[in-house]
């Protein structure tokens, strides 16, 4: 859709779906925007500061006179932080007033919930009708982790109709890529790498590129990025359960991102893997002795 206005969240759209949360909200103080553009600013911020774990900070600024998508996007936090109950009993009831419940944002972030909670079909119900570049990049989502790549391509192809160009299509090209495989990993790589030469670089961009050189066996080059991403954010999920692979691959030892994965996410999915590992372990030691 073209428009005579300039588009004045561009940039910090942009630097949210990279990744790059603190610039975001370092350069989020933007003159003129209009009242629905300083709601989506201000939902981008947020979202920023929940990517970067400050749920408390969210939860505590948003109050109860604040629009329905900071209100979507408070429930996210209170989601995150730990109060799973409150954060979806308060989604339902959002989406079950017909005055509010198809609002963008709200559905979007009962589609990112739902999807966490691994209730596929949920999520679908909220996101499926699209309305935003966000929500279909979400469906894309969904889809991949629900071994669907069939339908994820169907989505992606009504990205690429409203803009080839968009930083979100081009990333959920790359996601299609990398659940699809083979010789698609060089293109995924290619996505990311023009990534990194056009904006600046983000842990997503260096796990992005690392995931592709994984695939492609290449675990020294993935094992420098990551730990370039180590340094971005020492704790997050996705470097530390990447670097875990890509040291086992090298022979080296995970022990030390293994146990700082545990200590900060305690519910990644490698960190209960391995204690279900250990109970079966213990089990069978117990079934011995």
């Amino acid at each position: 859709m073209a428009s005579s206005s300039p588009d004045l969240l561009f940039g910090l759209r942009n630097s949210f779906y990279l990744g790059a949360y603190q610039g975001a909200i370092n350069n989020s103080d933007i003159p003129n925007l209009g009242p629905d553009d300083a709601i989506e600013r201000d939902s981008i911020v947020y979202r920023s500061y929940i990517a970067l774990g400050s749920y408390q900070l969210v939860i505590s600024e948003i109050d109860s006179s604040a629009p329905t998508a900071l209100q979507a996007v408070k429930l996210l936090a209170l989601y995150f932080a730990g109060d799973k109950e409150a954060a979806i009993s308060g989604l339902q009831e959002y989406l079950s007033d017909s005055a509010i419940g198809n609002n963008p944002v709200l559905r979007l972030i009962a589609g990112i919930i739902y999807m966490h909670e691994q209730d596929y079909n949920e999520a679908l119900k909220h996101t499926n009708s699209g309305g935003t570049m966000e929500l279909h990049a979400l469906n894309v989502q969904i889809y991949i982790k629900m071994y669907r790549s069939d339908y994820a391509e169907k989505q992606l192809k009504v990205m690429q109709q409203i803009d080839e160009d968009h930083t979100l299509t081009q990333l959920a090209n790359a996601w299609l890529d990398l659940a699809v495989g083979g010789s698609k990993i060089q293109e995924a790589y290619l996505i990311f790498e023009d990534f990194s030469e056009k904006y600046q670089m983000t842990g997503m961009i260096l796990n992005g590129k690392a995931v592709c050189c994984m695939h492609m066996g290449r675990f020294d080059e993935a094992e420098t990025l990551l730990l370039e991403a180590l340094n971005k954010d020492a704790k997050d999920a996705e470097t530390l359960a990447n670097l875990i692979v890509c040291s086992l691959h090298l022979g080296k030892s995970s022990s030390r991102y293994f146990n700082q994965l545990k200590l900060s996410h305690p519910d990644h999915t490698l960190v209960k893997r391995a204690a279900s590992a250990e109970d079966s372990f213990d089990r069978a030691l117990q079934a011995v002795a």
